[in-house]
């Protein structure tokens, strides 16, 4: 049986890293590791998800995934739901769940990236290319990794490494896997720069579509396109991304012509 369309979204909320459904007086919030953030979610997806024996609890009474329901996730995750297959665009990815990398199938009105990826300029070519799109899918999964969605309020644009978005969910608190996410999500916005690095957090982590960020910047129409092209290259850059394939520097130019039975003299 397939879970509704909201307690599969739960689902897949569940399935990062700490997560779990806490008690309430007026219902479940969701808690995600080494934060102090909580999201009520509702009782129907609850209880759906405790109908189909995808949640269990832990040893403190709070409800997280079950086997059934990394089960499920997985299934989502791959595409499983035929009905919502019929009302979205999706296309083939990869992710990562519990360490290992899957084939997942996307969909694109979903992730404003996956989306910028198949849209093509006035020359016919694509806005950005495969190293432009692993780039922003790396940062966002280091984002999500390292826990640092619920901090809306942060300033993205200041310095990032300054070590002062302390307090509850430090890092102190973070798991080392998730430290890890944390710092290299850090160096890469320090890399690309104040002027890409709130660009990159809004679209490609907050998931905000094009026209919401020009409208909350007061940017003229069409111009966040520009933007995120130049800040998602600087980004791949950092990661040593490319669509092509390059040799190292020293390799390149002719050396030496030579003919079929040429070998080098060793002085």
């Amino acid at each position: 049986m397939r879970p509704s369309r909201g307690a599969g979204r739960l689902a897949r909320r569940l399935a990062a890293s700490g997560a779990r459904l806490e008690s309430r007086p007026g219902g479940h919030v969701l808690v995600l590791s080494g934060t102090s953030a909580q999201s009520p979610v509702e009782a129907v997806d609850v209880r759906t998800l405790l109908a189909q024996g995808a949640l269990e609890p832990d040893s403190s009474g709070a409800l997280g995934l079950s086997a059934a329901g990394r089960t499920m996730v997985r299934r989502l995750l791959a595409g499983g739901d035929d009905f919502a297959g019929q009302h979205q665009a999706r296309a083939a990815a990869t992710t990562e769940l519990d360490g290992e990398r899957i084939a997942v199938t996307v969909d694109l009105a979903e992730s404003p990236l996956a989306w910028l990826r198949v849209r093509k300029g006035r020359d016919g070519r694509p806005l950005i290319d495969d190293a432009a799109f692993q780039a922003g899918e790396r940062l966002r999964a280091d984002f999500t990794r390292g826990q640092m969605m619920p901090r809306v309020t942060a300033n993205w644009s200041a310095a990032v490494a300054s070590g002062r978005r302390g307090g509850a969910g430090g890092m102190a608190e973070l798991t080392e896997a998730a430290l890890s996410a944390r710092l290299r999500c850090e160096r890469a916005l320090a890399a690309v720069g104040p002027e890409f690095a709130g660009v990159l957090v809004d679209f490609c982590c907050f998931l905000k579509g094009i026209e919401a960020i020009e409208t909350a910047r007061g940017w003229p129409k069409r111009s966040a396109k520009l933007v995120l092209q130049l800040a998602l290259s600087a980004l791949a850059r950092h990661y040593g991304l490319s669509s092509t394939a390059e040799g190292h520097r020293r390799a390149r130019g002719l050396r030496h012509w030579g003919s079929d039975d040429y070998r080098p003299e060793v002085g």
